[in-house]
């Protein structure tokens, strides 16, 4: 059913016949297992939380068809890759790993090969993939994802290869089973899709135009997720402020944000990613009213540069960031702000950069996601005169850190003898010996204590801090 132009809204009638599909795969694994071979599947993800929200939906379909989930793609009947085109590295590695996939289909024939996400919604890739990867059997791009258990079903009963084309629509497909990797933390969509058209940008091409999510529902998955004892739900959209515009004022994102903090329970909620210019005063005045939102923004500036702001098409000068930026402050003194910065766009001057190096000087990020600007095809930005050399790039990536890490030392620092409430997530990757969690703030703190304290809330007295993690002691 259209819901307006570039959006899609799955109806009952359309889910219904995707569970049909579900149940016929399901028979045939289950046939499967009586003949001693139980079917197994592995679900791989390049990508932003989006992405791996696609995925815990793309696992949970195939679990329902039947396959049992595994991490190994040596063990597995049918493997898909979710794919991103956001960096043209994490596009690169999705390619080099699905080539490394051919010696699979060579030792099991019957090995069902698919790719799915950003990357493959761009037209160019799916045609590469089918002339040069013929191991692979199906590619479907993010509008398909609902779609998955017809595509599985058609690669299996006609042994025949499956490119579903992009049309560019985004898709709400209600009611998708999901087989979520954590107990206590979950990404929960709130819309998909983007209308900004960053020059650099390649998602609203791959992903197409807004479409929210109808606030009734997002409230009964948070609810169950909560009533289930998950402490920390994160809303997910590529500009979340954008969140309720089609609904003409019956719900915008603030609004949503206060529905939900009326549930019952221990929790926090997270979201991303904000854009700037439809960040509202309103916005920061719910997170500053509701104790169930954690008082952390991740607000994207890209540039300190109102040049390089205009030619990365973003709607916002420093200035009206800055005032942004204060007025959280004023509302919520020890609220925690990180950004996302890109260094090296076309036509980056010096003077440019020291715009960027200034703005971390004066808004004294708590940490920053910083890229080296790489062109992807399809983008305004791919084709501006001007692209700047990559040792300027790299140069000039090592200065802003540079100057970024002494300030979240600095910031880390002052956290010392502050007692923070830490959701607890079990060992740390990088210091087994250690438990690690994250502030309110997002903050990384490692800390030491029992492994039972996993997926709780713990106090935590911050006794050192670093430059990119807090170290501290659990207190009763």
């Amino acid at each position: 059913m259209p819901d307006r132009t570039g959006t899609h809204r799955m109806t009952a009638d359309e889910m219904a016949r995707q569970r049909e599909y579900t149940d016929k795969i399901r028979k045939i694994t289950t046939d499967a297992i009586s003949d001693g071979h139980r079917r197994q599947a592995c679900v791989v993800t390049y990508g932003c939380q989006q992405n791996e929200a696609d995925s815990e939906r793309i696992a949970g379909m195939a679990r329902d068809m039947g396959y049992t989930i595994v991490d190994d793609e040596k063990q597995a009947d049918l493997i898909i890759v979710n794919t991103c085109a956001v960096r043209d590295h994490a596009e690169k590695r999705a390619l080099s790993i699905t080539g490394g996939y051919k010696h699979l289909k060579a030792v099991n024939p019957d090995l069902i090969i698919g790719i799915g996400g950003c990357m493959v919604s761009q037209q160019a890739v799916s045609e590469k993939i089918k002339r040069s990867y013929p191991y692979v059997d199906f590619v479907f791009g993010t509008e398909s994802l609902a779609r998955l258990p017809e595509i599985v079903y058609e690669v299996i009963q006609k042994v025949k290869r499956q490119f579903v084309p992009n049309t560019g629509e985004a898709v709400v497909a209600e009611g998708m089973p999901v087989l979520r990797k954590s107990r206590y933390q979950a990404y929960v969509s709130i819309m998909y899709g983007c209308n900004n058209f960053c020059t650099y940008c390649i998602v609203p091409y791959v992903r197409g135009r807004e479409v929210s999510r109808r606030p009734e529902a997002i409230y009964a998955e948070d609810e169950e997720l909560i009533r289930d004892g998950y402490r920390e739900i994160t809303l997910l959209g590529q500009n979340v402020n954008s969140y309720g515009k089609e609904f003409d004022g019956e719900c915008d994102f603030a609004d949503l944000l206060t529905r939900l903090c009326r549930i019952d329970g221990d929790y926090i909620i997270r979201f991303m990613t904000s854009h700037p210019k439809d960040a509202s005063e309103k916005l920061i005045d719910t997170m500053a009213r509701e104790k169930h939102i954690a008082k952390h923004l991740h607000l994207p500036i890209q540039s300190g540069s109102d040049a390089m702001l205009r030619a990365m098409n973003r709607h916002y000068d420093y200035s009206s960031y800055r005032r942004l930026v204060t007025y959280m402050r004023e509302k919520m003194p020890d609220i925690a702000i990180s950004t996302d910065i890109i260094v090296g766009f076309p036509g980056e001057t010096e003077d440019d950069f020291a715009g960027t190096l200034n703005a971390l000087s004066d808004i004294r990020y708590d940490m920053i996601f910083s890229f080296i600007y790489s062109k992807r095809d399809g983008t305004p930005a791919a084709v501006m005169d001007n692209q700047i050399p990559d040792s300027v790039k790299s140069e000039r990536f090592t200065r802003m850190l540079a100057v970024q890490e002494k300030i979240a030392y600095e910031k880390n620092i002052a956290e010392v003898g502050k007692t923070l409430r830490v959701l607890c997530e079990g060992a740390s990757k990088n210091n087994p010996a250690k438990l690690t969690g994250r502030t309110e703030g997002n903050k990384i703190v490692l800390f030491d204590g029992d492994a039972s304290l996993e997926g709780q809330f713990v106090n935590i007295r911050i006794t050192q801090g670093q430059t990119f993690a807090l170290v501290g002691t659990v207190i009763d």
